[in-house]
């Protein structure tokens, strides 16, 4: 990767004695990423073989999580990368190199996942195994991955952006993605946030969208908070109790 090291590594100390956190691309999207790739993983890991039913459910989960990674990946190419390469050419290139891998590598399970739905009988349990097996790699490679881009990308990207430039590619990237998938992407950003990351976003988001979608992004979140974490959102939102 086209980084130099010690500039990395300056830009990540001022970071970190800095009044004020930057502003982090990497960090919300990768914990709605790490928590859909371990609960997929850990349903397919439970999921009954001999159940026609839940296993296709099984198998329709790990589809719905190549496919959003599949379309994070295109986000990241799209706003990420071309911001980094803009104003540090050849600092995004061994990532997207392995974005390229994980482009293949999403293919492959995808293939592997629609041929255990037709497969025989008899021939379930060790299918399943190996995809179970074959989505833990990719999972391990993945976090990996997020952990590069969390910090030298970061790194690149706080020593050549201010904030502003920042809030502006993170609002661009959000206003490009669909309502449906946006949607799906809340569901697993904000209950795995930190409760003040969780306020700051729909406090956010309540300030930038129309009415109707905050409230249907509250259903959307609600049952998956626990009581103690929905009160605390509702209170830091100043909503009514039974809101």
């Amino acid at each position: 990767m086209n980084i130099d090291q010690r500039e990395m590594r300056q830009v990540a100390q001022v970071a970190q004695v800095a009044a004020a956190p930057r502003i982090d691309l990497y960090a919300g999207i990768h914990k709605a990423l790490r928590a859909l790739m371990a609960d997929t993983l850990l349903g397919l890991g439970r999921a009954d073989f001999e159940d026609t039913l839940e296993l296709a459910q099984a198998t329709q989960r790990v589809l719905q999580l190549l496919d959003f990674c599949r379309s994070h990946l295109r986000h990241e190419n799209e706003f990420v990368h071309k911001a980094m390469e803009a104003r540090a050419p050849g600092a995004s290139s061994q990532i997207a190199h392995e974005h390229a891998e994980h482009e293949e590598e999403i293919g492959v399970l995808a293939a592997q996942a629609t041929a255990l739905l037709a497969c025989e009988p008899d021939a379930r349990a060790a299918g399943t195994l190996a995809l179970y097996r074959a989505l833990s790699l990719f999972i391990a490679h993945n976090f990996e991955h997020m952990h590069v881009e969390e910090t030298a990308h970061n790194a690149v990207l706080w020593g050549r952006y201010t904030d502003a430039e920042l809030a502006e590619i993170h609002d661009a990237l959000v206003a490009s993605i669909p309502p449906e998938e946006m949607m799906f992407t809340l569901r697993w950003l904000v209950p795995f946030m930190n409760p003040a990351e969780r306020a700051g976003m729909m406090a956010d988001m309540r300030a930038q969208a129309p009415a109707p979608a905050f409230a249907a992004a509250l259903e959307v979140v609600r049952p998956h908070l626990g009581a103690r974490e929905w009160a605390k959102l509702s209170a830091s939102l100043g909503l009514e109790p039974d809101a």
